[in-house]
């Protein structure tokens, strides 16, 4: 009897698993692996945006804070230069996600309002579209003035 994708995915993905290996096609669930595979794709895109979201925020911060500017914050935004920088590198075809538009207005938002709760400043202070360049925002060492 086949586990139902439903009740347990982790024990319906060790199933799809073994009949993969047994070379047992007939019995897959092709519908929900499909859907799987592209799930992985769209993880990946998150991911992507949840560290560029945070790479906007930290500097929005050191923009418009500048009397609070930290180690903390500047070791912050290499961080994420650096995964970001990885995940590019693990996953070449995430690179034209950076220049997606709908994408880059996702994550600037998402940065806008983390800069906001996080400073105290009222979200419409920030600009409501980046003024960066990508190329700027993702070179080592560079921070806005």
């Amino acid at each position: 009897m086949a586990i139902a994708y439903e009740k347990d995915i982790i024990a319906w993905a060790n199933e799809q698993a073994s009949f993969i290996r047994a070379k047992r096609f007939d019995l897959l669930d092709l519908e929900n692996i499909a859907e799987e595979i592209e799930d992985v794709g769209k993880s990946e895109q998150r991911e992507l945006e949840s560290r560029m979201a945070v790479l906007f925020s930290h500097l929005l911060k050191w923009q418009f804070q500048p009397e609070r500017r930290s180690r903390s914050w500047q070791d912050t935004i290499a961080d994420q230069r650096n995964m970001i920088e990885r995940r590019l590198r693990k996953t070449p075809s995430l690179k034209s996600t950076l220049s997606d538009v709908d994408w880059q207005a996702d994550a600037w938002q998402d940065g806008r309002s983390e800069a906001s709760k996080e400073t105290g400043l009222d979200r419409s202070v920030f600009p409501q579209s980046c003024p960066w360049l990508m190329v700027d925002i993702l070179q080592e060492g560079w921070l806005p003035k």
